[in-house]
């Protein structure tokens, strides 16, 4: 199916999955044949790639968002930012603030957004950790240096929000479900801080 033969009703159905604009809805289609399915993969794989460039433009607008489980002795708060109030107040934005702080809440063993920012103290704990481990004796030395570095980096990706499956679709990452949304909306969106409070519980803010 080419463009001049691409019905409008999908265009529209198109448009509304995928917040594209028409002239993309239309180009997608025409190269997915006409399969609404096969275009909307077309537009996110496009969309994830120009969001990888918007990472790097100045967010400083957003909001604080906070989830409180019920009974009250569960919650988190969070600052996500955009490039303009305008993104800001809309309820895609917003939602995924909500979802964003809902995840932080369910995650107990998050402390950090990106495995950049923990502390070099922490990755050498944890590689010491993994170093002492019996199951490591009889390696030769690279295989075990393999596997001391597969389970330190497995183990710092648990510590971090950007690496978790987000919790409404594991097969995702917190990471990933934003840069969807930075193809949606069209800006940098990328998290400030965040904290977890769980009643009783002594911690120190990120």
């Amino acid at each position: 199916m080419n463009e001049k033969t691409t019905p409008t009703e999908k265009i529209k159905e198109l448009r509304n999955l995928s917040c594209a604009g028409i002239m993309d809805c239309k180009k997608a289609l025409a190269d997915a044949n006409g399969q609404l399915q096969k275009a909307l993969e077309i537009l996110q794989q496009k969309g994830l790639t120009s969001a990888d460039k918007k990472t790097t433009r100045l967010a400083k607008e957003g909001l604080i968002e906070c989830y409180l489980h019920t009974g009250g002795k569960l919650g988190a708060i969070i600052e996500i930012n955009c490039e303009t109030d305008f993104v800001a107040k809309q309820q895609k934005f917003q939602d995924l603030a909500k979802n964003i702080a809902m995840q932080i809440a369910a995650c107990p063993a998050v402390k950090y957004i990106r495995t950049e920012d923990i502390p070099n103290e922490v990755i050498n704990l944890e590689k010491n950790i993994e170093s002492s481990k019996d199951d490591l004796n009889k390696k030769t030395e690279d295989i075990k240096e393999k596997i001391i570095t597969n389970r330190t980096k497995k183990k710092l990706a648990e510590l971090t929000l950007l690496n978790q499956a987000y919790i409404r679709d594991p097969s995702i990452t917190v990471e990933e479900l934003i840069k969807q949304h930075i193809a949606i909306l069209g800006e940098n969106i990328q998290i400030r801080r965040f904290q977890r409070f769980e009643l009783g519980e002594t911690q120190k803010h990120n």
